[in-house]
């Protein structure tokens, strides 16, 4: 599922929320029951061999603790219902076992404008970022420090050492040779099923970040962060938001630029570049259209370092088939419309195309409807992915929030 580029609010909000009322015990989470399937490889739509579903819990339990500490713990939990019997032959994430791990486990305090937070966490950085398009996430062991003292600023660093977010080795310098596969994004596949624990080394040492955020332009959100994955590679990202608020309301422009530089000398680095241009009308319809284009390199720029599956942020990226827009020397393009229907459901339609130097071009044009029932949340997808032949999938998304 495609996800929000990048939530600079949840940054934000971390650099300035208060931690008070001890003992304020807030319990929340979701239960999810996915279901997706697909005529590739000469398959049928709807039947078991073509389809995965599965079910799950996620369950958390946050406080404010003593002098000003807040804590939070939440587990993840993994089912398939028996579908596999006769529905489905795979699933979203991890095995056919039934599982579960603890997904976050974190303390953070705030002294006077900085605020520390060690642990289990998510992270939702532009080149380490939890990844929501499966029915598990992934997150990290890491520790942030933001601080504040600069106004309508968000100063980051951070130290990650480990994360679930692929179930093999990662290989920094080949990320594209999935495409969002249904399946092990969480990295839990071997290990969990095998009792020991899901969370293997980032890359091969961790790695640090830092980060800047800051609105004080008007109408601006701008950020810079630099990345050193250790004895692997270093990385920037560059990018600035604009959302027009007088004469032209409703116009936002944005750009983006990214680097890797790979340790190994015998490797290219790569670099890529991307603009938006977007159009919220008062009707509730919205329109966007976005161009990204990366240079010749051994391993493209701008995808998520932290999983196997070529996700990113870049405007252009694509809402199933991941891996393609931040590959080496390739150019794409998105157009997107959304429309709010009131009392009926939301509505959107997204089309990417990747031109590949390769010549083997990638398309897909995904539509989706939206409708919320109360605390259920019900999502129906249908994606059409051309990689040299024209593949047909469709999804559905229940989740209930608590």
């Amino acid at each position: 599922m495609k996800f929000a580029k990048l939530s600079l609010a949840a940054i934000m909000a971390m650099g300035v929320s208060a931690f008070a009322d001890v003992q304020n015990i807030k319990v929340s989470g979701d239960a999810k029951l996915y279901y997706s399937t697909t005529d590739a490889h000469n398959g049928d739509l709807f039947s078991q061999d073509s389809s995965a579903g599965q079910a799950a819990l996620d369950i958390a339990a946050s406080a404010d603790l003593a002098d000003g500490v807040a804590g939070k713990i939440g587990v993840t939990m993994l089912n398939t219902l028996g579908l596999e019997n006769n529905l489905v032959s795979e699933v979203w994430d991890a095995g056919l076992s039934n599982q579960w791990w603890v997904s976050e486990a974190w303390l953070a305090k705030k002294i006077a404008n900085t605020t520390v937070k060690v642990g289990r966490q998510t992270l939702d950085t532009p080149l380490a970022f939890t990844e929501t398009w499966s029915i598990a996430q992934n997150t990290f062991d890491a520790a942030v420090v933001l601080n504040n003292d600069i106004p309508d600023t968000t100063l980051v660093a951070a130290w990650v050492g480990r994360g679930n977010g692929t179930s093999a080795t990662p290989t920094i310098g080949n990320p594209n040779s999935a495409t969002a596969p249904i399946a092990a994004l969480a990295g839990v596949v071997n290990n969990a099923q095998n009792g020991n624990d899901p969370f293997g080394t980032y890359q091969q040492d961790g790695a640090y970040a830092f980060g800047a955020v800051t609105t004080a332009l008007p109408m601006t959100t701008a950020q810079a962060w630099y990345y050193d994955v250790n004895d692997v590679a270093t990385a920037l990202w560059l990018q600035a938001d604009i959302a027009l608020e007088d004469e032209l309301k409703g116009l936002t422009l944005g750009a983006q630029y990214a680097t890797l530089d790979l340790n190994d000398a015998t490797l290219e680095d790569g670099s890529i570049w991307a603009v938006k241009v977007g159009y919220a009308m008062e009707n509730g319809l919205s329109l966007g259209a976005s161009y990204s284009s990366s240079d010749k390199s051994s391993a493209g720029a701008g995808w998520n370092t932290a999983t196997n599956t070529g996700a990113s942020k870049i405007y252009t990226e694509a809402w199933w088939a991941y891996g393609h827009v931040t590959a080496s020397d390739t150019d794409s393009y998105t157009l997107e419309a959304e429309y709010e229907m009131h009392d009926v459901a939301d509505f959107a339609v997204y089309y990417t195309n990747a031109d590949h130097a390769t010549g083997d071009d990638m398309t897909e044009l995904t539509v989706t409807a939206s409708k919320s029932f109360g605390s259920l949340d019900t999502t129906l997808a249908y994606i059409n992915t051309d990689l040299g032949e024209s593949d047909n999938m469709v999804q559905v998304y229940l989740t209930y929030n608590f």
